[in-house]
């Protein structure tokens, strides 16, 4: 019975930030009439009143006035850097406290459940741009605990290009489209961005980050995400830990292959949007394991590098992460602007037990995020739904654009003769900062260790999978031949030849009057965790995948049943294609519903694809179209699992798909494997095809299969 109370506790806590939310949204239906903004029923709103049916349009047209003027203010200037975002509502759940090393109780009480908020982004391009571009992506989480709201801010990658926070304009003024053109857009391939990281040594690691699979993610569920900079955790008595933050996702961290991105930029610049949004519609809630990196303020100096350094991860290979809770996103937002274009995060946003450190680059964060949202959103930014925490809050804070509330405190400062508003000590929830010694000469400069550049991008470059290396050649030759300028790019080749030799040499064929300095020395050591294809505690599941099976009419029924209950027993999400949207009739009369079209999808829409054969032996004929050669032949090279079943076989060996795979599997009578694709002409599509299948989508890519001559 006990368990029952506390789940049922549990549950209300955990709902508290939809509840509160629930209290702003307004239900409209037929029930709740038109009217203007200040109760009027509206009789007509589609004309607007004249001085006569071919006359001038009068200013005594209130309702008119109301809605043009309001129409004509309704944006809000997006941010500068982040300003193509998604997000959405879940729960934190902590299941390993960090039981004497805080008292945040987030981190320490494993009997609650926290409502969230997870805000993911690209950093570079506008609210316009496309979601699959190479790019950081931003993971901003928020845990409105029932301290006051924790805003953990960070990126899917561990570090950044810059170590000082007065950089950030230099650095988002380069990045940013060329200011005479405004080209490109949400992209680096140009010559200020190469020129600023090329004359900046403290960008070399990031580089690395940046040009590999990392910077085009397959989903935001498939991301891992990072508070880039060394925090603090303070004990009841004041002692410092430091810690990194960690979020790593249940399904593995994946990525797209560049054609691959470049493709849905086109086709679906929604991509990750909607692949987010399907996802919890579908009840795939998306997780994240929150980790911590811990390190005992005696051992602060121990370290080759500074941990107040953000160009600096802390390799796990040294510091383990600890896992200690899970984050579940599981509710969509009922209203984009109002719940995520709204949205204020702050990185100075803590709560007791927590505190800073010097990190410059997080110090000018601190300033800078409750500048920009004043500059959004107003001086009363807190007071905005999405941004309001659900434990009490009372400040001495009044007046200013956009004020909510009436106060009746009419003392608003402190102390005052009536102690309103009283302060908390710390030993009884007080917020207090950690009472660090400060000496030295005032004076423009970083610690020693801030001055080597290079190591941890050798550590990167070294423990990518040959694959991943590749990819990394083709991002730097792809990003330097969109540079024009000689000097850029000879400058960019300088810094690369300082990663690795051979990878300076290699992105320098593709490029003309370019010099590869001499070799300089590579130390040779590697991380076994940074891979994504060979890493260490890297996840390969199918769960959360998306399948594309091809029907067109007169198609097996009993080759498709049995693989929709298996993949959707195995929490892959399931999408027919096929020649119309709706039903499309098998052979024997039962119907399957197409979400899909071949003319509205591509296969980059899918994690891998089926194509099912026919009852009859006519049904060959139907599968020579155009789009469906092209689907196989681009998941082909694209590196996805892709499978036929029945007559459709011989439509992939001979044609689709010929030469890559072996003609004679459409006379066997077993299950073919070649090259990640599966073949079944005869023995349907049961429960070791199922499971082969699962099995190959869980792989994400088919790393070894040879594409070069595959154009689609």
């Amino acid at each position: 019975m006990a368990q029952v109370v506390d789940k049922i506790v549990n549950s209300t806590v955990g709902d508290a930030k939809k509840r509160q939310m629930d209290g702003f949204t307004i239900d409209q239906n037929e029930k709740t009439p038109l009217t203007t903004y200040f109760g009027t029923k509206v009789s007509e709103t589609d004309i607007a009143l004249r001085a006569g049916a071919r006359g001038p349009t009068v200013l005594e047209d209130f309702h008119n006035r109301e809605k043009i003027s309001h129409f004509d203010h309704e944006r809000i200037p997006e941010r500068v850097v982040h300003a193509r975002g998604a997000g959405a509502f879940g729960e934190f759940k902590l299941h390993t406290p960090l039981t004497g090393l805080t008292t945040a109780h987030i981190l320490t009480d494993t009997s609650k459940i926290t409502p969230a908020y997870v805000r993911f982004s690209t950093v570079g391009g506008s609210r316009g741009s496309a979601d699959s571009v190479r790019d950081p992506r931003g993971f901003a989480a928020r845990f409105y605990t029932d301290e006051g709201n924790w805003d953990l801010v960070g990126n899917n990658m561990p570090v950044f290009f810059i170590q000082d926070a007065i950089k950030f304009p230099d650095l988002i003024h380069a990045v940013k489209p060329e200011p005479h053109n405004e080209i490109p857009q949400a992209q680096t391939a140009h010559d200020n961005a190469w020129d600023f990281m090329g004359l900046h040594p403290q960008s070399t690691h990031m580089q690395q980050w940046a040009m590999s699979d990392r910077g085009i993610p397959r989903s935001f569920r498939h991301m891992q995400g990072f508070g880039v900079h060394t925090f603090r955790l303070l004990d009841a008595d004041g002692k410092s830990t430091f810690v990194k933050y960690h979020w790593t996702p249940h399904l593995g961290t994946h990525s797209l292959v560049w054609d691959e991105a470049l493709k849905l930029a086109g086709q679906d610049p929604d991509f990750h949007r909607r692949d987010l949004w399907d996802a919890i519609e579908a009840g795939a809630y998306p997780k994240w394991e929150l980790g911590v990196q811990l390190v005992k303020e005696e051992d602060e100096h121990k370290f080759d590098f500074d941990l107040l350094d953000s160009t600096k991860l802390i390799p796990e290979d040294l510091v383990p992460v600890k896992n200690i809770g899970t984050l579940t996103l599981n509710r969509n937002p009922v209203d984009y602007f109002a719940e995520v274009e709204q949205v204020a995060f702050c990185t100075q946003h803590i709560v007791p037990g927590m505190d800073f450190t010097n990190d410059p680059l997080l110090a000018g964060r601190n300033f800078s995020y409750q500048d920009t949202q004043i500059s959004r959103l107003g001086v009363n930014f807190g007071d905005i739904p999405v941004n309001r925490p659900v434990c009490p809050f009372m400040t001495n804070q009044r007046d200013g654009q956009g004020t909510m509330f009436s106060k009746s405190n009419r003392q608003a400062y402190h102390p005052n003769r009536f102690d309103i508003l009283p302060t908390t000590e710390p030993a009884k929830g007080g917020f207090r900062s950690y009472p660090e010694v400060v000496s030295g000469i005032k004076e423009r400069m970083h610690g020693p260790k801030f001055n080597e550049f290079v190591s941890q991008a050798q550590l990167f470059y070294n423990s990518m999978s040959e694959p991943e290396k590749q990819h990394i050649i083709s991002a730097y030759q792809f990003e330097l031949s969109k540079c024009y300028e000689t000097i850029v790019q000879q400058n960019a080749i300088n810094r690369i030849n300082l990663i690795d030799h051979d990878l300076a040499l290699a992105v320098a064929s593709s490029l003309s009057d370019i010099k590869v300095p001499d070799a300089v020395p590579n130390h040779g050591q590697k991380s076994e965790f940074l891979s994504q294809v060979t890493g260490k505690n890297q996840t390969f599941t199918a769960e959360g995948r998306k399948v594309g099976i091809y029907l067109l009419p007169g198609y097996s029924y009993a080759q498709v049943e049995p693989l929709k209950l298996a993949f959707t027993a195995a929490s892959m999400m399931v999408k027919f294609v096929g020649p119309a949207t709706g039903k499309v009739e098998a052979g024997n009369g039962q119907t399957q519903i197409a979400e899909f079209t071949f003319e509205n999808s591509r296969s980059t829409h899918f994690d891998a694809l089926i194509f099912i054969g026919g009852d009859s032996d006519d049904y060959t004929k139907k599968l020579k179209n155009g789009r469906l050669i092209h689907a196989a032949r681009e998941a082909y090279m694209h590196l996805k699992a892709i499978a036929a079943t029945g007559n459709a076989v011989g439509w992939l060996t001979d044609l689709a798909l010929a030469g890559d795979l072996p003609a004679d599997a459409k006379t066997k009578t077993e299950i073919t494997q070649a090259n990640g694709v599966l073949l079944a002409p005869s023995v349907g599509a049961g429960a070791e095809f199922s499971e082969k299948f699962i099995d190959a989508v869980a792989k994400h890519r088919v790393w070894d299969r040879e594409v070069d001559h595959i154009a689609a």
